[in-house]
């Protein structure tokens, strides 16, 4: 019986993995849903435990380590254990560097410490669990992650830290059987970017990319969760984000050209 804690389940991707897990295991799924927002993660909880799945909700806020000790502990001891742990919570940004006043720049670490110690904070904890059980660790990056994206300082430091952290945790793992998946989606059809920060740290209420022919949160869901039960080291979801790696390494001016192309005009810098 498969036991596995989401983080950021309220919404957007990690809900519909919340979905998607019940749907393939139904009665035979123990699923730990943590967030921030306790009504909508009970939303997603019922829509689960409509599929037959047993739910946990834990209202979790990733950036305090207290907390990510805590949703782990809950978990244990509601499910005895725990066989994989997928790290999805994350607040996104966008704003030109030299946009952001120095007194504004604390929400880059705010920024940091939800997307990169999240999800190590709350991977520590689990590890005893997960090593016991050989379980599986999935990591949620970004293309942005990948390749720095003009307008994204923050958000592509954060999650190129997250690659690098999992990574070397990949190779320490293995040994002791636990596998470590990273995933790098491009632009999802989820409001994550209308939530995140502008240069003054606020909502931003918009996003800065393109978004036509934006992935559904679905499909990106789907790929992760397969790429998480296949155990593969990364799952770089789009045809432009693996050609794209590459060719940073033959032509990265170019690769600089097509990330500058997928701002919008009105935020591009001049």
């Amino acid at each position: 019986m498969p036991r596995i804690i989401i983080t950021g389940a309220s919404d957007g991707i990690g809900a519909e993995m919340a979905r998607q897990l019940a749907q393939t295991h139904q009665s035979r799924l123990q699923l730990t849903l943590a967030a921030r927002n306790a009504a909508n993660l009970e939303t997603v909880a019922q829509q689960c435990r409509a599929l037959g799945a047993q739910v946990l909700i834990a209202p979790t806020d990733v950036s305090d380590q207290a907390q990510c000790r805590a949703l782990i502990d809950a978990a244990v001891r509601q499910f005895g254990g725990l066989d994989a742990l997928i790290n999805n919570a994350g607040v996104s940004a966008h704003a030109l560097f030299e946009e952001v006043r120095a007194e504004d720049l604390g929400w880059y670490e705010r920024l940091m410490r939800i997307n990169l110690w999240g999800s190590v904070w709350c991977t520590h904890a689990a590890l005893p669990q997960l090593k016991a059980s050989r379980g599986r660790i999935v990591a949620v990056s970004s293309l942005a992650g990948l390749v720095g994206v003009p307008g994204r300082t923050a958000y592509s430091a954060s999650k190129f830290a997250m690659s690098g952290f999992f990574e070397a945790l990949r190779t320490e793992l293995k040994p002791a059987g636990v596998s470590v998946t990273t995933a790098y989606p491009g632009v999802v059809d989820t409001r994550i970017r209308y939530h995140g920060y502008n240069a003054r740290g606020e909502a931003a209420g918009v996003s800065g990319l393109k978004e036509d022919g934006a992935m559904s949160a679905a499909e990106c869901a789907r790929l992760i969760i397969d790429g998480m039960n296949r155990r593969q080291r990364e799952v770089v979801m789009t045809g432009k984000g693996k050609l794209g790696r590459f060719m940073k390494l033959i032509v990265p001016g170019l690769v600089e050209k097509i990330a500058l192309a997928a701002l919008k005009d009105d935020v591009k810098p001049h």
